[in-house]
């Protein structure tokens, strides 16, 4: 069933974004995202928001005389066990921003999330971003992890890696997902995640390092964003430049401008000092935040 259209204050609406365009979704997210360090074009956010599990229906935005001048773009799926809603993008457009349109979309919403059977609301917010911070914190907000990103540019970028002879590369058909968790060092975010990257599949190429028929690492990249979304080698196959060398192959297919590594467990210090090592630096910090709405 659809979401009843919330009462408007004065001129503006708070509404569900059910049969709301991706021009009309474009045009207000190009406007809250101009001064952000990593930008989208029209395509990417397509993309981007079918990958992240985006749902119009429970997605909510302020509508000011029909205009879309703030929202919250909702991705909906299970995240360590319990039924998720995912901040896939908050925005305001800069005239509009400083009158709390966030929270007012926010609090109008969330009954609607509770009525679905939702249990808790996820988001990534930059640690620049301090008065977002603060919003999320006065809605109930706590921090959960820290992420690191990278960014990179392709130009002049190579590396130069050899396979020990007992292993091969090949690439990968079907998600292995019991194998593959299991080498990981640090559950992958929402964006990363296994349903994540099985939702747009065809988007993405996977590429397997064997010894005979064990898989002893793989890497996932997305070779039109630049993203690679997964890396990891089995504890048993560490330290003979099998990711490195996994990380050599995944350029070599991307098609994009730039590199981008987002959502990197800042814990996980080992797979900072890779990226570091092989000339990738630390771009930047983000917090996961949750909150329990049931």
């Amino acid at each position: 069933m659809l979401p009843e259209l919330f009462p408007a204050a004065f001129f503006m609406e708070v509404r569900s974004l059910y049969n709301i365009s991706l021009d009309t979704l474009y045009e207000a997210w190009e406007d809250a995202f101009s001064d952000y360090p990593v930008t989208v074009t029209k395509p990417e956010l397509e993309k981007m928001l079918v990958r992240r599990g985006y749902d119009p229906a429970l997605s909510f935005g302020a509508f000011e005389y029909g205009r879309l001048v703030s929202f919250i773009l909702n991705g909906t799926g299970v995240y360590n066990g319990q039924n998720t809603v995912y901040d896939t993008g908050t925005g305001t457009i800069k005239t509009y921003r400083g009158r709390g349109l966030v929270k007012k979309i926010f609090n109008e919403s969330l009954p609607q999330l509770q009525k679905e059977g939702y249990t808790q609301y996820l988001l990534e917010v930059l640690q620049t971003n301090q008065p977002a911070i603060s919003i999320y914190h006065d809605m109930g907000f706590t921090v959960s992890r820290e992420f690191n990103y990278f960014l990179r540019p392709m130009e002049g970028y190579r590396l130069s890696y050899d396979l020990p002879q007992e292993y091969r590369i090949e690439e990968i058909t079907e998600v292995n997902v019991t194998d593959m968790a299991a080498m990981c060092d640090f559950n992958p975010s929402w964006q990363n995640s296994f349903d994540s990257i099985q939702r747009c599949y065809s988007d993405f190429h996977i590429l397997g390092v064997f010894t005979e028929n064990v898989l002893a690492g793989y890497g996932i990249s997305e070779p039109t964003s630049g993203d690679i979304t997964q890396l990891s080698v089995h504890t048993d196959h560490r330290r003979k430049g099998i990711a490195s060398y996994i990380l050599q192959q995944l350029l070599k297919l991307n098609r994009c401008h730039q590199l981008k590594i987002i959502n990197t467990d800042a814990a996980c210090t080992s797979l900072t000092a890779f990226f570091e090592h092989n000339g990738i630096a630390l771009s930047g910090k983000q917090y996961e935040m949750v909150k329990n709405i049931s």
